[in-house]
């Protein structure tokens, strides 16, 4: 029996529209809140998706609301969806810390208590999501990319060099580089994984990138006045992909900082860049 998609809402947006949706998750055994764009091409047949994880704190409705990806999305025919960032609830464990817990779930399976029991993020992002609405809306399953900001490019680049199978594309803005070595990773790895370091390279961008890369090119956009660049370490990205040789463009835009106007400047590059890589 196919599993349950509840429509919260369903607005008109360009030409396509703009819905948000709640399901009961089996990975995070919690229910979970996504938003999903249809262009208005996928009246017509299944299109291209192009995933955005977002970053710490954020919800579903953060990038939905203020990327201004949606236009874009319309104009090159190819779905978007944003997935929250972690599970929420009654019973779901948290902490006091803005990057711990609730609406930062870093895109990784916990093993540790209190997490393990619901921070299944990367099974949920990476399989039962995908699979969910591929089988449900006008989604191409053989032409998906992924995309993110922050700790949602953390995820996006990760998720994506591991599961090339899955993600034909992918790019990423001001991402969380290196987090094995930064205070926006190693607190969160220990938590969710443990002690044992080893468990953390197949979650660090800078790490996956000198062993696997990406078959594909990489499209990386980092602001030059980012706020939090000691905690994102760009350059550590930079040299892997130069090391590696990795096809791809990594991109220091000057004067831009860590926030969605940083992001709405830069989203249409990716939108049509993922297009054109999905077949558009």
């Amino acid at each position: 029996m196919p599993m349950t998609i509840e429509t919260l809402s369903e607005h008109r947006c360009f030409g396509g529209t703009q819905g948000v949706y709640r399901h009961r998750s089996t990975s995070t055994g919690t229910d979970m809140t996504f938003g999903v764009f249809l262009p208005e091409a996928a009246r017509y047949g299944s299109v291209p998706v192009l995933w955005y994880l977002s970053g710490l704190t954020c919800t579903h409705e953060n990038a939905m609301i203020k990327s201004a990806a949606q236009a874009h999305a319309d104009e090159a025919g190819i779905a978007l969806v944003f997935p929250d960032t972690s599970p929420r609830g009654e019973g779901v464990a948290d902490d006091d810390a803005y990057d711990l817990g609730q609406g930062a779930g870093f895109y990784v399976n916990a093993t540790e208590a209190p997490w393990a029991q619901h921070y299944r993020m990367w099974d949920y992002v990476a399989t039962e999501l995908p699979d969910l609405l591929t089988a449900q809306m006008p989604l191409d399953p053989g032409a998906m990319g992924i995309t993110g900001h922050s700790m949602g490019g953390h995820g996006a680049l990760t998720i994506a060099m591991t599961l090339p199978d899955r993600f034909r594309s992918v790019s990423a803005l001001a991402p969380i580089a290196n987090p094995t070595r930064s205070d926006w990773g190693r607190k969160q790895l220990a938590a969710y994984l443990g002690d044992d370091e080893s468990s953390w390279a197949a979650h660090d961008a800078s790490l996956l990138m000198r062993d696997r890369g990406f078959d594909g090119d990489v499209l990386i956009d980092q602001g030059t006045a980012d706020q939090f660049l000691d905690l994102l370490m760009p350059e550590s990205l930079s040299h892997a992909m130069a090391a590696r040789r990795q096809p791809g463009m990594f991109r220091m835009q000057e004067g831009f900082d860590h926030s969605y106007w940083f992001v709405q400047s830069f989203i249409e590059d990716h939108v049509f860049w993922h297009a054109e890589r999905l077949g558009l």
